[in-house]
């Protein structure tokens, strides 16, 4: 692994002017009013005051702005985040200075350097969720044991997709000395590799949390030395053809409308081309390829296309020897979002051989 890749985290910021302070004291109207001339405003006395201060700014848009069309939703969300990220709270000697604050070990973890800075509510609400994770483990239901997700890598919150390859793994009956997890994420496609079986996974990932993560969660243990990772995009530094290799790549395709592009989410539209080139010198002669994929996109006309059959179709390169679809559960009834398309989903295990 690459030793000089520094983490992502939300950039720290000190006071540099006088600012608005928000208690439950203070005149919400007039809070709003600083917020929208672009002014920051300062949590102080309690964390729940941040909480509240939100709430108000969703109430204010509400009022002012339609949220019905995919465009006005845009709108509104781009005005809540505008908004949202001028509430500001301090953290002093790696704790939040108000009072009724969680407790933050990325404080410590990630800003060994500094003590005492700015960080905007928003921010620390997000890692708050990933230090509980991250403490408390999750559960995945194909692994013995918990995963522990570090700060800004992606996991799943559904398992329909890591169920089947499970169970396609469970009948692999090919050769198992090495596969490569292209994009590996929170490690848990590695994970299932070397529980069924195989003795080396080469791993490769774009975001360097990932790479950080799964490497201090493995440490020395047997783990470290059946899974190496390198900080690259598609194959990274790996140059040696294997057996198997496996790719879950982002569901949906990137658009003009997608807010801050998130790679785990939206793939471009060179992300497969690319990939099947690559694919197709690393990939030995009898070895399989793996994609777990869904027809999201196609449901919520987000993409008329896929791209794995659009590549058995033009590419030349790879044929189909299996694919394999499972239904996914229902949404919740307690979501608020709108997924009735729910009922339609179907994630899929693509297992492509060279043509």
């Amino acid at each position: 692994m690459s030793t000089n890749i520094k983490v992502n985290k939300p950039k720290p910021f000190l006071p540099h002017k006088e600012m608005a302070t928000y208690n439950r004291a203070t005149d919400l109207p007039s809070i709003i009013k600083v917020l929208e001339a672009g002014n920051p405003v300062l949590i102080t006395e309690f964390y729940n005051n941040g909480s509240v201060l939100l709430k108000e700014i969703q109430r204010h848009l509400n009022k002012k702005l339609p949220n019905k069309t995919f465009k006005e939703q845009r709108e509104y969300r781009a005005a809540y985040h505008k908004l949202s990220n001028l509430i500001i709270i301090e953290i002093e000697a790696h704790q939040l200075l108000v009072k009724k604050s969680p407790i933050i070990g990325w404080f410590a973890k990630l800003y060994p350097e500094i003590s005492n800075f700015l960080l905007t509510f928003p921010q620390v609400q997000g890692l708050n969720s990933a230090w509980q994770w991250y403490e408390n483990g999750i559960s995945i239901p194909v692994l013995r044991n918990k995963i522990h997700p570090y700060y800004g890598t992606y996991f799943p919150t559904r398992f329909e997709h890591l169920e089947l390859f499970d169970n396609w793994l469970k009948r692999y009956s090919g050769q198992k000395k090495t596969a490569i997890d292209v994009g590996f994420g929170s490690g848990i496609l590695a994970l299932q590799l070397i529980k069924h079986g195989f003795q080396k996974v080469f791993g490769t990932d774009t975001n360097p949390n990932a790479v950080i993560g799964l490497t201090e969660s493995m440490g020395d243990t047997k783990l470290s030395r059946k899974i190496e990772l390198d900080f690259g995009s598609l194959f990274g530094k790996w140059n040696k053809p294997s057996e198997l290799i496996v790719f879950n790549p982002p569901w949906l395709p990137e658009t003009r409308h997608s807010d801050n592009i998130d790679e785990a989410i939206y793939y471009n539209k060179m992300l497969f081309p690319d990939f099947f080139d690559a694919a197709k010198q690393m990939l030995l002669p009898d070895g399989q390829l793996v994609l777990i994929f869904s027809n999201l996109a196609q449901i919520t006309g987000l993409s008329k296309s896929h791209p794995i059959e659009e590549e058995l179709a033009e590419g030349g390169r790879f044929q189909l020897e299996r694919c394999f679809k499972k239904s996914v559960k229902r949404a919740s009834e307690k979501t608020k979002r709108d997924l009735h398309w729910r009922k339609e989903e179907e994630v899929e295990l693509w297992v492509l051989t060279h043509v």
